[in-house]
């Protein structure tokens, strides 16, 4: 480890610890060049051009009490906040709190408690409000956007050098991790170019729409899939797409409200239909057979054990390699917690070396197109991504089934994607989910989950196509991003037109980065 000499005169506020004086950020800073010019953040909050608000504790007793999200750090995912946050709140307190949030449409909001997480962001979308969000997260707004723009301020808040200082403000306090009002000393690098800016402007706004968009989607995905299987038709698809944005976010429904099994329902059983000597009412939901019973008409009704018995699908559970393997290195060790809306993180908690990946490679065998469901766990038991080329390399844990299509004309893997995110799968999935200790699992009952496949070929393709576009357009968004946050630190040493720095040609909308199609798929 390299060590590092200071002056006693510079040190600031009495802080002795060395990470915060790292001089490789002060030498990146100061080889900048004429392409980028770097805006303080506390000198911008104290002008006007930007405004700061913290978020609320409004305790655990409001936790589940109401509808309205309460975002809380591991909500926020690929600069997004993930279409179903793991608690709400009610009306009555969420009007507690309102006022002094505000949280609006454009918003930025940024992780300044935790762990890992610290430095992560996202922009608040139409498809987020109302909520309130706790007080682990910032909230900032652009007030002048004729001195950043809140595209510009959002991509410089990702850009390799802003997350290394916010790594060098990080401090441990207590039991977590804190950058405390540090976020001021954040200097912000901003292309002087205006053309330049209204470039990155654009294509980062473009790119965020996009992936709005395809959220509405997956977010409203339950309701039109059902209805498609109920009708033999993508009739509720077609109509969805074709209402304007704002009619769409009415017809949006809570994921939450159908699931569970109703408070209060009664009905009877023989005790011969017991399995397992299982004795857990929302086991044998009758409302759950009665539904596959009128899916019946349009579909064939088959668990997955009898797709896998028949060579159609395969499952195979991750594995453990202990705490010690972490942060060993920079391949992906993909937890429960490291994906949302059908997607990876595009940073995953934790990474393992070389080493640690061959042991369990050829075990795992993951690959593009497979698909990861989380089996142990809460509220996240259910959630599901879809595996893209560029996210193959890679080892998942324990408490997640990897489930492969190995008949893609039986099933291909983007209509099992869309099968499993269907409301009755999603029914039978809360009602197979049992309490284990501190934990919930599936354990070994996910292979009686019934598939309601369309028995209409064209019906089939029609759906597997139309979910292999949403994950089209969110990976072409998030590699949009993710290509102009690290792009900026090359305007310091090249002069080159932006698509040509960032190695991203825009092309009809479709992005392209590193000589490549960002859509693989």
């Amino acid at each position: 480890m390299k060590a590092t000499v200071i002056s006693s005169a510079d040190i600031k506020d009495n802080i002795l610890i060395p990470k915060y004086y790292n001089n490789k950020i002060e030498s990146s800073m100061s080889q900048l060049g004429d392409n980028l010019r770097l805006l303080n953040l506390g000198q911008l909050i104290d002008d006007g051009v930007i405004s700061v608000c913290s978020g609320d504790e409004p305790g655990k007793m409001a936790y589940g009490t109401g509808d309205i999200p309460f975002v809380r750090t591991s909500d926020i995912s690929n600069w997004e906040i993930k279409t179903i946050p793991k608690q709400g709140v009610s009306e009555t307190i969420y009007q507690q709190y309102a006022a002094k949030e505000d949280v609006q449409p454009g918003d930025i909001l940024l992780v300044k408690d935790g762990t890992y997480l610290i430095g992560t962001s996202c922009i608040v979308t139409p498809l987020d409000t109302p909520m309130l969000f706790q007080s682990h997260i910032v909230k900032f707004r652009v007030e002048d956007p004729s001195v950043v723009t809140t595209e510009m301020f959002f991509i410089a808040l990702n850009t390799p050098l802003v997350q290394q200082q916010i790594r060098a403000f990080q401090f441990t306090a207590d039991i977590i991790d804190t950058i405390g009002t540090r976020y001021r000393e954040i200097m912000l690098p901003i292309p002087i170019d205006v053309d330049t800016r209204k470039r990155i402007e654009v294509i980062v706004g473009d790119a965020l729409k996009k992936r709005m968009h395809a959220r509405t989607i997956v977010k409203q995905f339950p309701v039109l899939i059902e209805k498609a299987l109920q009708e033999g038709s993508m009739r509720a698809f077609r109509e969805f797409d074709n209402l304007p944005f704002d009619a769409q976010m009415n017809q949006l429904v809570s994921d939450t409200s159908t699931l569970e099994f109703g408070q209060g329902s009664k009905y009877a059983m023989r005790s011969d239909a017991i399995v397992d000597n299982i004795f857990i009412p929302k086991y044998y939901d009758p409302m759950i057979n009665e539904d596959l019973d009128t899916l019946a008409e349009t579909c064939d009704l088959v668990t997955i054990a009898e797709l896998v018995e028949d060579g159609v699908l395969s499952l195979a559970s991750g594995d453990e390699p202990g705490k010690m393997a972490y942060g060993t290195g920079t391949i992906p060790f993909v937890r429960t917690s490291d994906f949302a809306n059908w997607e990876i993180k595009h940073d995953p908690k934790q990474g393992v070396s070389e080493q640690i990946y061959n042991a369990y490679a050829t075990k795992e065998d993951v690959q593009a197109e497979d698909i990861l469901l989380v089996r142990d766990g809460t509220y996240l038991i259910g959630n599901t991504c879809i595996i893209t080329p560029e996210k193959s390399k890679m080892l998942y844990c324990g408490g997640l089934i990897k489930i492969r299509a190995l008949d893609q004309k039986r099933v291909s893997s983007f209509l099992l994607l869309a099968l499993l995110n269907s409301y009755i799968v999603k029914r039978q999935i809360r009602s197979k989910q049992f309490t284990r200790d501190v934990i919930d699992t599936l354990g070994n009952r996910f292979p009686e989950i019934v598939l309601p496949i369309p028995k209409n070929k064209t019906l089939r393709d029609e759906i597997a196509e139309y979910v292999r576009n949403i994950i089209i357009d969110r990976i072409m968004g998030k590699d949009d991003i993710e290509a102009f946050a690290f792009g900026i630190s090359w305007l310091a040493h090249d002069e080159v037109p932006i698509y040509d720095t960032f190695g991203l040609h825009i092309m009809g909308g479709r992005g392209m980065r590193n000589g490549r199609r960002a859509t693989m798929i």
